[in-house]
């Protein structure tokens, strides 16, 4: 008897916790359509803030915006050298990923003109 019960409430507790999670899920689509959020929007937003900006890039290769490419590759061979040697995987791809926005503006600007 004791089991049907907690089997009972159990089942109870679960269907309101269902109910409430599909509530609020309802609320947030339609304040999201209230407020001009649309789905493209949204993935726009979280592209733009996932790609690292131009000042980090060159933070974190140690030079200044003024650095010509070559500046920026010797720079990249020097850390990515240091880092093998030990071994940080997390610096390495910070690195990677700094020469590459570099490297991106440079393409945009020769693109460009």
């Amino acid at each position: 008897m004791a089991s049907r019960i907690l089997a009972n409430l159990i089942v109870a507790g679960g269907s309101v916790i269902v109910r409430a999670a599909a509530t609020a899920w309802r609320q947030a689509v339609v304040n999201g359509q209230r407020s001009g959020i649309t789905p493209e929007n949204l993935k726009n937003a979280a592209a733009a803030s996932k790609q690292m900006n131009l000042e980090e890039a060159y933070k974190i290769l140690g030079t200044d915006s003024n650095a010509g490419i070559e500046e920026v590759m010797k720079r990249y061979a020097h850390l990515m050298q240091q880092n093998e040697k030990h071994g940080s995987f997390y610096l390495q791809s910070k690195v990677y990923r700094a020469k590459e926005r570099i490297e991106q503006e440079v393409q945009e600007q020769h693109g460009g003109q």
